[in-house]
């Protein structure tokens, strides 16, 4: 194994902890919670990011090893398994408040971060089978629409008004998700009927990739029914909402307050680093596959995780992302930090207005 790829072994710490909470009596439930929105925040609060980069050479040699491809592939069938496993878990009888609720963060935790997280990463690939595996992961957390508004509608509306995934200055978290999830869905009907207009076909097609995907997710959930019963079947579908808030969190968190300028024909000034919150917090970047170097995702998102970049030019976040979701659950606090971080960036790029043009395609 390539020594750089072997940090990507801690990835497997969250699911470690998982099968702890979801085969454990009692507080252990919450052993992958704690892990996740206690520990991880607290170290990555008094722990400073790594700015550093790959050399050219090293980028190279990192794109042509199969070991980073292999870690995301081993995650559908670890997602499958906990999927499996938690259902055997809630409907255990007897469960307590605390087992249950503990049980079911768990599997919310797993649909957002192996579920949509990895299915992120795989759905920009072009690949067919890797494109397969990203529905599949999605399907675990019934979101694969995901797939389409995400690569065909926020990676280009990204930091606009237009981008329902893009959160505005002084917009209170919860009224985002709302927006969000619904404006999102829409959005992807949308751009699927424009797909299949231009290609000459019907709406009412098996061609619709949304006309498949509610039919596959209706089935998945009917098939977790007839196995597990009632009480399984809304646990899941609980735990898969959860994971797509965490999800909606995590969007609020990448792009708050942020916006390109528009020019006088309506168009918008080019993505660049400066578009997205980046952060560069260690165990963050590990156990979510470098997805929170955000800034260079937005700004070539052809460029597989293990190469992602830091740019000087790029706002950064205060702590990690499991840090900025807390922060983000409470109004006051967040605004309070963030909006005095947007004033101080804003000072800089008025005092120096060709900072954020440095960025270069690598």
């Amino acid at each position: 194994m390539n020594i750089r790829a072997f940090k990507y072994t801690a990835i497997f710490t969250g699911p470690a902890m998982g099968y702890v909470s979801l085969t454990q009596p009692g507080w252990w439930t919450w052993a992958l919670p704690i892990y996740v929105y206690l520990l991880i925040p607290l170290i990555e609060l008094l722990a400073k990011g790594s700015k550093k980069n790959m050399s050219a050479a090293e980028e190279e040699m990192a794109r042509k090893d199969p070991v980073y491809d292999y870690f995301l592939y081993i995650q559908v069938l670890v997602q499958y398994a906990f999927v499996v496993l938690f259902l055997y878990a809630i409907t255990e009888p007897g469960l307590s408040i605390v087992e249950y609720s503990g049980r079911i963060l768990t599997m919310g935790i797993a649909c957002v971060s192996l579920g949509i997280n990895v299915g992120h990463e795989l759905g920009h690939r072009a690949k067919l089978h890797e494109r397969f595996m990203a529905k599949m992961l999605l399907l675990s957390t019934l979101y694969m629409h995901f797939i389409i508004e995400h690569n065909r509608g926020h990676h280009k509306r990204v930091a606009t008004d237009e981008d329902p995934a893009s959160a505005r200055y002084g917009e209170i978290i919860y009224f985002f998700m709302f927006r969000s999830v619904v404006f999102g869905f829409m959005s992807a009907w949308k751009l699927e009927a424009a797909r299949l207009k231009a290609k000459g076909y019907g709406f009412w097609s098996w061609r619709n990739e949304m006309i498949r995907f509610q039919l596959i997710q209706l089935l998945f959930v009917g098939l977790i029914y007839y196995g597990f019963g009632l009480i399984g079947m809304l646990s899941f579908i609980t735990a898969a909402n959860l994971g797509i808030l965490m999800l909606e969190t995590i969007n609020y968190v990448e792009h708050y307050g942020l916006r390109r300028k528009q020019k006088d024909n309506g168009s918008y000034e080019k993505i660049l680093p400066a578009h997205s919150w980046n952060s560069n917090h260690y165990i963050g970047r590990i156990m979510l596959f470098e997805i929170s170097r955000h800034s260079d995702h937005h700004y070539k998102s052809s460029r597989q995780y293990q190469v992602l970049r830091h740019f000087d030019e790029a706002y950064q976040m205060p702590t990690g992302y499991p840090g900025m979701i807390l922060l983000a659950l409470v109004p006051p606090i967040w605004f309070y930090v963030m909006h005095r971080r947007i004033e101080k960036l804003t000072k800089l790029d008025q005092l120096h207005p060709d900072r954020i043009l440095h960025a270069t395609e690598g």
